[in-house]
Formats: C-alpha cells, sequence, structure tokens
C-alpha cells in the first residue's frame, strides 16, 4: 500500500459494521474502492445496509462461526475488528457469565479472527489489522472495569504482537475513540444490584457518560482515523480521536497516574 492511496482490488473485512463505527468503516472503504465484507450477527435484519458491502454472519462468542466468516471471505487485506459490547457495573456486581461473554466478544473472538486472517497476509507480505479499542483504555473509568479491561487486553495483544508482523510488511495498530455519538447508551449492558451501595455513585457516572457520548465525535470522524492506519505506508502503534485526546494524552505523559486517574473521574461526575 502506498501513503494516503487506496488500492482497487484490495479486500477488507470489517466486523459489527451493521451500524456506528463499523458501517462508517464500511462506507468509507466502499466508496474508495475497497471490496469490502461487514460483519453482523443476522444479516438478514439489517434495515439500512451500506451499498457496496457484502455482509457475512458473525459471532464472535462461537468459534465455528468465526471460521465459517474467515473462510467465506477468502484472503483479506485489511482487517478491521470494531464489533464489541460496552458494558457497565460494579466489579462487585458484575456476573463472570457477562464478564465471559465480554471477552469473548471484545478480545478472543477478534484474536481468533487475526490469527485465521494474518497468515494470508504474511504470505502476500502485505497487510493491515486495526483494533478498535476505547480511550478508557488509556483512561480507566470506575464502574467500567470489565469494558476497560477488555479494551487494554486488546491493545496489548497488538502491541505486543506489531513486531512479529512487521518483517513481513502486516502492521497491527490500535485505534482508541473517545467519546462517541453512536447510540452505543440504549445498547449497553449493566450490571447494579437494587440494593447497590454503589448505586448512586455509578448513576452520576453513567449520566455523565451518556452526556458525553451523546456530545461526542461522529462515527464518521473515528473512520477517517482508522484509514490513516489503512493507508499510512508505516501505520503508528496508537491512534486516538474525539475526548481532546492530543491534549489529555499530553496531560497523561506529564503528570503522575493518580493525577489522571482524579481527572478522568471528574470528566464523569465523581469526586
Amino acid at each position: 500500500m502506498t501513503g494516503g492511496v487506496s488500492e482497487a482490488g484490495r479486500v477488507a473485512l470489517v466486523t459489527g459494521a451493521s451500524s456506528g463505527i463499523g458501517a462508517a468503516v464500511a462506507a468509507l472503504l466502499a466508496g474508495r474502492g475497497y471490496r469490502v465484507y461487514g460483519t453482523t450477527r443476522n444479516p438478514a435484519a439489517i434495515s439500512a445496509p451500506v451499498p457496496d458491502v457484502e455482509y457475512i454472519a458473525l459471532d464472535l462468542t462461537d468459534e465455528a462461526s468465526i471460521g465459517a466468516c474467515a473462510a467465506a471471505c477468502g484472503p483479506v487485506d485489511i482487517l478491521i475488528n470494531n464489533a464489541g459490547e460496552s458494558q457497565s457495573g460494579p466489579l462487585e456486581e458484575l456476573p463472570m457469565d457477562a464478564v465471559r461473554r465480554l471477552f469473548e466478544t471484545n478480545v478472543f473472538g477478534a484474536v481468533r479472527l487475526t490469527q485465521l486472517l494474518t497468515p494470508g497476509m504474511r504470505a502476500r507480505r502485505h497487510g493491515r489489522v486495526v483494533m478498535v479499542g476505547s480511550m478508557l483504555a488509556s483512561f480507566p473509568l470506575a464502574y467500567r472495569s470489565s469494558y476497560v479491561a477488555s479494551k487494554a487486553a486488546l491493545k496489548g495483544f497488538a502491541t505486543a504482537a506489531r513486531r512479529e508482523f512487521a518483517p513481513y510488511g502486516v502492521a497491527i495498530t490500535t485505534v482508541e475513540p473517545g467519546s462517541i455519538n453512536t447510540g452505543i447508551s440504549e445498547r449497553r449492558t449493566q450490571y447494579l444490584a437494587e440494593d447497590s451501595p454503589f448505586a448512586t455513585e455509578y448513576h452520576t457516572m453513567l449520566n455523565a457518560l451518556n452526556a458525553n457520548e451523546a456530545a461526542g465525535i461522529t462515527p464518521e470522524t473515528v473512520a477517517a482515523t482508522i484509514l490513516k492506519a489503512v493507508e499510512s505506508p508505516r501505520p503508528k502503534p496508537l491512534y486516538a480521536v474525539g475526548s481532546n485526546a492530543p491534549v489529555v494524552f499530553a496531560l497523561r505523559r506529564l503528570l503522575p497516574r493518580t493525577a489522571a486517574e482524579r481527572l478522568t473521574a471528574r470528566r464523569h461526575g465523581l469526586r
């Protein structure tokens, strides 16, 4: 790939492409001449499919479904691991089956799909893998521990494996969006006991989180950042976008870790 130039005929697979960031990325890549596959749990249920995108069923918690998806796509040049679940709740009250499901969806499924598709990229000596994470992986937030941990794990896989792929022309990158206006507030899974001692703080955090997301950047803005990782001749290990990313990452480097944690908490109404 050459910097800033798409190559017609390249094949891209975008997971979670029925809405939000995934739909925006799929549309952007299709518009630039890529052949795009988009995944969703049930392609027949998509009410507004993205033009020029071929949809494939994928359940990231099902090993057989992941294998079938990889086989259906054939050789893939660009993999955008975007699909995921957003989860909230006090650590004490998170059901372990919900945490396991979250990690199957956000981490293990993406890692397995990457394992299945990178051998072909490596053999052809070119490829791009983008892990769509979250700025919360860099700025952890109370009552979001399971989600934070899943996105931090995804970034860990990408950062550590980056050197493994580099000699073969395959780049693996993490994109961390901040607050995004995708309507995810309505789809977030939440776990809070009826008599929870954390209820007041939890709802304070959640109200601020929802307000920040409502005022956040668009999925198209995130998609444009992901395109940089796809088309750059030397993609960076990490791209962050939204929530004043350049400023807050600079502060994170300058401030003690505890100070950065306090700033994140205050942004979400916690003192």
